[in-house]
């Protein structure tokens, strides 16, 4: 028998709009108030100028030959021009691919062929990984916020005469293409559209409140879903001022919220730990927060409790897929409950299916699915990806293993996928075994994450060595180093006999991470 556990919330109106139009939604309300202020530099927009830079710079698209449904690769951390990038390719009828700007050229590449990208937008310091990437692929501009001899300043397209949105259908055209690693294997491109950003955006606002005053920390990268739906677009369509920050330090992180009275704090496990034990934090005035949000990694219930009484503000969790625009789960004010992730967003509804395929009541325990308007097209060039984690009934299957109260709060309680969840940065083993596996040394290799208190979790690879090889664990992680980001490196290597595995080849991950 199905058991649907439909959301608690009364289904809300969803509007087909382009998600430029409802992110600049009340530009005419607010049009002097601050759209965006960039800490280190103290550069902002205001609403008005934030919405004309948009606009503008889909006209200088257009004009250096961008059409509809080109793809345009953003390789920037967070800026005020951020914003400004991602909506003017939007408006131009294109797809949006963001990329970490940590990434080297091989894993540049690699998105810049999935994707199909004609047009890289990026900052000074990426330029030269940006152009060692770009060989042997399609792209025709390279464009710098900045200067740079060997790109095009950012300032001759944001100086184009404005452009009104290019017509395109919301509910099919895809808008940006993150890449996820989904619950196993190798990054893939999680085509969203206008209609997944919209609806997500309205579902979250219905669960995280936000007023006039409202003001939120951006120090979540914009390039990852969390950073981009719930931040920079969340923020920004509710005319509040996003402030934002390209990397997290705390001393800044602190200064900031006392500055500029931050209301909203989203962030991840290893920021709330540091809220929870770092001395530095009494020295701050955080008596502006009304929420702080953790996601991207399970939080335990010891911490937020900590950091709660700490900061005097509740520590709450929210959960959520790339895959699923990103939120599925929030905690609204005033509901927390110790462990929990928070009750579904509205037009949304969940199952709790356990191993044998039987769903589960309240209490049950059993992988959670969800389906709802928000759920994402499906991987570029993956069919058979995609019909592994949305099935022909529209349910995506999450990975993770939950159990819903009857309080309809939902509970993250173990994980089936294999992804590693480094300072809630998605880490794929498939990746780092497929580089370990290259070595001369190495006969096999297995990757798992390992529990770590500030991290969440540590890259950890199992080798087994060809006989009569020899090889150091610090060879090994210093062979892979310069092939992945810094947040992907191996952390720890064991060397074992063989590699356990079922009979049909897969690698029983579990006995792994129970031997630490």
């Amino acid at each position: 028998m199905t058991i649907v556990h439909s959301s608690p919330i009364p289904p809300i109106e969803l509007p087909v709009r382009p998600i430029t139009a409802h992110v600049l939604r009340r530009v005419h309300d607010v049009p002097d108030r601050l759209a965006i202020i960039d800490v280190p530099s103290g550069r902002s927009l205001t609403f008005a100028q934030l919405a004309d830079s948009i606009h503008r710079f889909a006209g200088g698209l257009v004009e250096r030959g961008f059409t509809p449904g080109s793809t345009l690769a953003l390789i920037a951390p967070n800026l005020p021009e951020y914003p400004v990038v991602f909506h003017g390719v939007a408006v131009a009828g294109g797809t949006i691919t963001t990329v970490n700007p940590t990434y080297n050229a091989e894993e540049i590449r690699f998105q810049l062929l999935d994707a199909a990208v004609s047009k890289i937008v990026t900052v000074p310091d990426a330029v030269p990984a940006a152009l060692e990437a770009m060989e042997g692929t399609a792209v025709t501009d390279l464009i710098v916020i900045g200067d740079h001899p060997d790109a095009v300043p950012y300032s001759t397209l944001v100086a184009a005469d404005p452009i009104e949105q290019v017509p395109i259908d919301p509910k099919t055209q895809v808008v940006v293409l993150p890449y996820s690693s989904g619950t196993t294997g190798l990054p893939k491109g999680v085509m969203l559209t206008h209609f997944n950003l919209v609806t997500n955006v309205l579902q979250t606002d219905a669960l995280i409140h936000y007023s006039d005053h409202s003001v939120g920390l951006t120090v979540l990268p914009f390039f990852h879903i969390y950073g981009m739906q719930v931040l920079m677009n969340g923020l920004l369509s509710n005319g509040c001022t996003a402030v934002s920050m390209p990397r997290f330090e705390l001393a800044a992180a602190l200064q900031a919220i006392q500055d500029h009275k931050i209301t909203h704090f989203c962030a991840v496990p290893p920021m709330v730990l540091a809220l929870a034990k770092q001395p530095i934090v009494s020295n701050y005035d955080l008596s502006s927060l009304e929420v702080v949000v953790s996601g991207a990694a399970p939080l335990g219930a010891e911490l937020a409790a900590e950091a709660t009484a700490r900061i005097g503000c509740q520590v709450v969790q929210a959960y959520g897929m790339t895959e699923m625009s990103p939120v599925s789960h929030v905690t609204p004010p005033g509901t927390y409950r110790a462990g929990s992730v928070g009750i579904t967003v509205p037009n949304a509804e969940i199952r709790i299916v356990d191993e044998e395929g039987v769903d589960q009541p309240v209490d049950g325990v059993g992988e959670l699915w969800v389906r709802g308007p928000m759920n994402m097209l499906g991987y570029l060039n993956n069919p058979e990806a995609t019909a592994a984690t949305i099935d022909s009934d529209g349910w995506l299957h999450t990975g993770d293993v939950a159990r819903i109260d009857d309080h309809d709060h939902v509970y993250i309680v173990d994980r089936v996928k294999e992804l590693i969840k480094y300072k809630g940065f998605q880490v794929a083993p498939a990746e780092l075994e497929a580089l370990l596996i290259t070595h001369p040394a190495v006969a096999d290799v297995a990757v798992v994450g390992i529990d770590d208190v500030e991290a969440g979790e540590l890259p950890k690879a199992f080798v087994t060595l060809k006989p009569g090889q020899a090889v150091s664990a610090q060879e090994l992680m210093d062979f892979v180093k310069p092939h992945v980001a810094t947040y992907k490196q191996i952390r720890l290597v064991e060397f074992i006999d063989e590699i356990p595995k079922s009979a049909s080849g897969k690698i029983l991950r579990r006995l792994l991470r129970n031997r630490g």
